[in-house]
């Protein structure tokens, strides 16, 4: 992902309003960091995803929280080359059909197909790919604003601290938006607009989220406001970190969650990217 998406940047950039100066490499492991302009907020994505890693005997262990419902396809590589198996049924752990043993430590997501009709996208990592979908059309548009693509988000987090340090140091930030991808329940609708999540485990401060919601208000795109008990994103990191940076989780909302088949309202992804560059433009 990061490597596709330092290309896409180069090949891209020209034609945003503002060029952004980019920070990758080693020092930054596989996180990608674009600044614009003098930046006041900063957007947050992750890129890594759930899937499976390879165990003894056939064996899977989750990577994140994957539905691992039987018969579900998984593709990865190992030194003796391409992956394609099925969960199959186990009583206790989580196995594949693989007629060989996997090597141990290999990686495995889910087999991708993407599915979309007038109202829907189908398919795999939707979670949090369209996230980062999001972030690469907010580039065409904004003048000033860290863009910064993450990892670990989906098992434990990890990146955000060194992500922290570095902008703190290099173009302070006291805002920023997580643009991931939240679920569908019983108070959360497909076709009604992007989610603003008003708390999950965290509680974002109040005074930040009043601030969000008048603005969503003002733009005139189509939002819903979340509030959850559990659950968590990059936020969490934001929170816990010794900056005093305000934070909100926006993002559409999805079915299906963490299984091949995530389901979105191309409406609301489309609403997704309409407030986001609102809120960037006036925050």
């Amino acid at each position: 992902m990061t490597e596709f998406l330092i290309q896409y940047v180069e090949k891209r950039k020209k034609s945003w309003k503002v060029k952004p100066e980019m920070f990758f490499g080693e020092k930054f492991h596989d996180c990608l960091l674009l600044k614009f302009g003098k930046p006041r907020t900063a957007v947050f994505a992750h890129l890594d995803t759930i899937g499976f890693t390879a165990r003894y005997e056939d064996q899977l262990v989750p990577i994140g929280g994957p539905e691992a419902d039987v018969g579900t396809s998984l593709v990865g590589n190992d030194r003796l080359g391409p992956i394609f198996c099925k969960i199959k049924e186990s009583e206790e752990v989580i196995r594949h059909d693989f007629p060989r043993a996997i090597e141990r430590g290999t990686r495995l997501s889910f087999e991708q197909n993407i599915r979309i009709d007038g109202e829907f996208i189908k398919a795999a990592y939707l979670d949090n790919r369209l996230g980062i979908y999001n972030c690469l059309k907010i580039c065409e548009e904004i003048t000033d604003g860290w863009i910064v693509f993450s990892t670990y988000e989906e098992h434990g987090g990890g990146s955000m601290p060194f992500l922290l340090n570095f902008i703190q140091a290099t173009a302070p930030i006291s805002q920023a938006l997580i643009s991931d991808i939240t679920w569908i329940t019983e108070g959360i609708c497909h076709h009604q607009g992007v989610v603003i999540s008003l708390r999950d485990k965290m509680i974002p401060r109040k005074k930040f989220l009043d601030r969000i919601v008048a603005l969503a208000e003002q733009s005139g795109v189509r939002f819903q406001l979340e509030v959850e008990g559990i659950g968590g994103s990059d936020g969490r990191e934001v929170q816990h970190s010794p900056y005093a940076i305000d934070w909100c989780f926006i993002g559409a909302a999805e079915d299906n969650v963490h299984s091949p088949n995530e389901i979105v309202s191309l409406a609301d992804i489309d609403a997704m990217v309409a407030l986001y560059l609102y809120l960037m433009a006036h925050l």
